[in-house]
């Protein structure tokens, strides 16, 4: 997701005059995507290399339904059995390398990927990237842990406003479902720092209702949209 650079201009904007009215801070984040989910892929291509050859079984599996691993004779002794087991086994074995690299390319699509992708998966990581980013600009060290951080990660449709300690003791964590369906509804609409613009009000809004500015309202973060 590209934004230009009028975009960036007005996400500032809108977080320095959001500030003017708080001492509490507000840092925005947007990520592209959180995650690769590769070992997603591999667990779907492992599950399905042991589940979905089982089925054939019902149906009388036998080596003679891969080509190459059954002729027109048929083993005339007893001693020569374990010729068959053999090749069942080898049939099978081959079955399941098949199947795991089909599911494995399908799933390294990237719509397909994220589609496959157990919801709670995509929350927890992006969670845990929220909470990097969080700690990486320094939004827990502010003088008062007041600092908001805005996350938004287009990949993944997942948003998260994280508040520090001093906001989150005062402040019930609901308070911050506006701003989430504010984002959310621009993104959805292909207009970011529409966004983000009306997340950032939302949220000065909180902040300036139980953290008016003091004397010394200096900032102490930048006033910036990171895009990751």
């Amino acid at each position: 997701m590209q934004l230009t650079p009028e975009a960036h201009q007005r996400i500032a904007a809108a977080i320095a005059a959001a500030e003017t009215k708080t001492s509490g801070e507000i840092f925005c984040v947007l990520s592209r995507q959180v995650s690769s989910y590769r070992n997603v892929s591999l667990a779907w291509a492992g599950a399905a290399a042991l589940l979905l050859p089982l089925l054939l079984i019902p149906f009388g599996f036998e080596p003679g339904w891969v080509p190459g691993f059954a002729d027109s004779w048929e083993a005339a002794h007893l001693a020569t059995r374990h010729l068959s087991i053999g090749q069942a086994i080898g049939a099978y074995a081959l079955i399941q390398a098949a199947t795991f690299i089909t599911v494995l390319l399908v799933t390294s699509i990237p719509r397909i990927r994220l589609w496959v992708t157990p919801r709670s998966i995509l929350r927890a990581r992006v969670r845990r990237a929220a909470l990097e980013q969080f700690l990486a600009h320094g939004l827990h060290v502010t003088d008062n842990r007041t600092g908001v951080l805005i996350f938004a990660s287009a990949g993944e449709h997942q948003i998260e406003v994280i508040a520090d300690q001093g906001i989150h003791d005062i402040v019930p964590a609901d308070v911050w479902a506006d701003a989430v369906e504010a984002l959310a509804a621009g993104l959805k609409r292909g207009d970011p720092a529409g966004g983000f613009e009306a997340a950032i009000a939302l949220c000065g809004g909180v902040l300036a209702l139980h953290f008016p500015p003091g004397d010394d309202n200096r900032n102490e973060l930048a006033d910036r949209l990171v895009v990751l």
